[in-house]
């Protein structure tokens, strides 16, 4: 199992990623219908059936997806996934996600948290396409370097595209 952890003495949160365990799936579908998330979000809950199989068959079954569960004092407080949009080397685009647990928003969790992913995920460039109100996700991102590079709809929403060229140093 890999580990990655750093404290943030402002929130004094001790933040880690590890690799995804069965048990964390519980708290990940739980956190995916918070009705605060999916507003801000404007993502589609999954019943639980669906989100079951999507997550094994999909994010874990599948070993181009590189995904970690983001705890805090040692307890599930959300996910980051990157994965491939079309395929891998033949045009396709790698996308990065995360969902977090409204007891961790606005504590700097997700700031740490997103910054050790990407000093583990090593390619670039990476997107992320946030619903364009969603305006801390869209500040988490370009804080960490994604800057904008256009529009893209889903449904009857507007998302911003972001993109992070450079590698982790």
């Amino acid at each position: 199992m890999t580990t990655d952890s750093v404290t943030d003495g402002r929130a004094g949160n001790d933040v880690q990623l590890r690799d995804v365990v069965e048990a964390d799936l519980e708290f990940l579908l739980a956190y995916e219908h918070d009705p605060e998330a999916v507003r801000r979000s404007r993502f589609t809950p999954r019943p639980r059936d669906a989100f079951m199989a999507h997550w094994k068959t999909k994010i874990l079954g599948d070993s181009t997806v590189f995904v970690q569960t983001v705890t805090v004092r040692g307890e599930p407080a959300g996910s980051i996934v990157a994965w491939w949009e079309g395929e891998q080397g033949v045009g396709g685009d790698r996308f990065i996600g995360y969902w977090l647990g409204r007891p961790y928003w606005g504590r700097g969790v997700g700031s740490v948290a997103l910054g050790l992913f990407l000093s583990r995920e090593i390619h670039r460039p990476l997107y992320a396409d946030p619903f364009a109100e969603n305006t801390a996700s869209v500040r988490l991102l370009e804080k960490h370097g994604f800057r904008r590079s256009g529009t893209v709809r889903h449904g009857d929403d507007e998302h911003l595209m972001l993109v992070l060229d450079a590698g982790p140093s």
